[in-house]
């Protein structure tokens, strides 16, 4: 089981550059398989997520084929079945995307529940109202969601609560449904856009996408394309916090600076320079943080996938701040990790209130869930001493070359494989 070995103490200092998002990504290649043509798909993450939809979409019978490391062409021609039921499926949440993807083109699709972290209860009824409203019977048999339709047909759907997840799946089956389609209090997301601009380069007619208000006109079919996914906000955001409890100075290069504006404004307020260029943020930190509050929302609002992050620089800021999650209950699951580090926080419902403490001790910590375990990261390059983080399967779900990033600005952070391994580093890396 591979593990982190972290000596912390070090600032951080240099240019890192963030790759493709993740979270937009996975919409992206479901909606690549609706295409009997060739769609090209540029800077694609190299994560867990990533490469185990691809074997997904592989195994329906589409063709994949990885060109690099961050390119890959999918055509949607040779689909054979559209039923997706693999164990390696039901582990990754943006499986359902899948069921939009195949209702829109097939008309049928059957896919298994999702999976993902445990960070709270994510159902997915928002997703099937959706494929209800557009004329769709949905059941669940057997762990599958089964949907299919003699036809499809555009409706006025509004969704019950702001999902991310149910916003894309709508526009992939509306896009080729009959009719107009609006959909009401959409998420607006920055990969929301990135999935409808990729739609409609493949011909779709989307309009409305970053609003809580889309409109589909559906058409007949969808062609080819070549498109260039966005950086990962959540990335470049904690590479961000990792400047920040380091008392670093880092350049997070290859970002959209609109799309961090709630970051940015909550280091500002913890008392960091953050200076934005055209497509890069720089992030300077040269004395001990200050509190804040900090409640997550829906974007633009600050991101419920950065809670954890802005968690542990709180833990060490001079004061007490309190932490809202708004989003999932369970987002909190890191806290007694953390606590075994010297972090003073107490959970109640839904909030955290931290009472900073000067310094942070390093300790063998357990990752939860994909964010929590890089804010764990963040803490033990922050800590003083060693610390091991366990279940780094987590953190490769969604962080490219993590620990060779953190490397690069000057972290001591090595991968081990067992206790052998960790007692080497721990007497190497001092």
């Amino acid at each position: 089981m591979m593990q982190y070995v972290i000596k912390g103490g070090n600032p951080l200092v240099g240019d890192v550059v963030i790759g493709g998002a993740k979270n937009a990504a996975l919409g992206i290649l479901a909606a690549a398989i609706m295409a009997d043509e060739d769609v090209t798909i540029e800077n694609l993450p190299d994560v867990r997520d990533i490469n185990v939809l691809l074997e997904a979409i592989e195994g329906i019978g589409a063709k994949v084929c990885r060109l690099d490391a961050h390119t890959v062409r999918i055509n949607g021609s040779s689909i054979t079945a559209v039923r997706v039921n693999d164990d390696f499926i039901k582990r990754i949440r943006a499986s359902y995307y899948l069921l939009g993807a195949l209702l829109g083109k097939y008309r049928k699709a059957e896919v298994s529940l999702p999976g993902g972290c445990n960070i709270g209860s994510r159902p997915i009824d928002q997703h099937l109202k959706g494929f209800r409203g557009l004329g769709a019977s949905v059941a669940v048999e057997h762990g599958m969601v089964v949907a299919e339709a003699r036809q499809l047909t555009g409706g006025h759907i509004y969704l019950d609560m702001v999902s991310v997840g149910a916003t894309i799946n709508i526009m992939l089956a509306a896009a080729l449904a009959e009719g107009s389609t609006i959909l009401e209090n959409a998420a607006k997301e920055p990969h929301i856009v990135d999935v409808a601009n990729l739609l409609n380069s493949m011909g779709a007619n989307i309009k409305g996408a970053g609003t809580d208000v889309i409109r589909i006109k559906g058409v007949p079919k969808l062609h080819g394309t070549t498109y260039s996914i966005i950086p990962d906000q959540i990335e470049a955001g904690t590479f961000m916090f990792a400047a920040a409890v380091t008392m670093g100075d880092v350049t997070v290069k290859n970002v959209i600076p609109k799309h961090l504006e709630a970051i940015s404004a909550k280091l500002k307020e913890m008392g960091c320079e953050v200076i934005e260029f055209d497509d890069a943020v720089r992030v300077v930190c040269k004395s001990r943080l200050k509190y804040t509050h900090v409640k997550t929302l829906p974007y633009p609002g600050f991101p419920t996938d950065m809670q954890p992050q802005i968690s542990v620089a709180l833990s060490l800021a001079e004061g007490t701040s309190m932490v809202t999650e708004s989003i999932f209950e369970n987002r909190f699951k890191y806290v007694d990790e953390l606590a075994r580090m010297g972090a003073n926080i107490k959970v109640e419902g839904n909030v955290a209130v931290i009472s900073g403490v000067r310094r942070l001790m390093g300790a063998d910590v357990s990752a939860p869930d994909l964010r929590a375990g890089a804010a764990l990261v963040l803490a033990g390059l922050a800590a003083e001493g060693h610390t091991v983080v366990d279940e780094t399967k987590y953190i490769l779900r969604g962080y490219e070359r993590f620990d060779e990033k953190l490397r690069a600005l000057g972290a001591c952070i090595y991968q081990a494989e067992d206790d052998k391994d960790i007692s080497r580093l721990k007497l190497e890396v001092v």
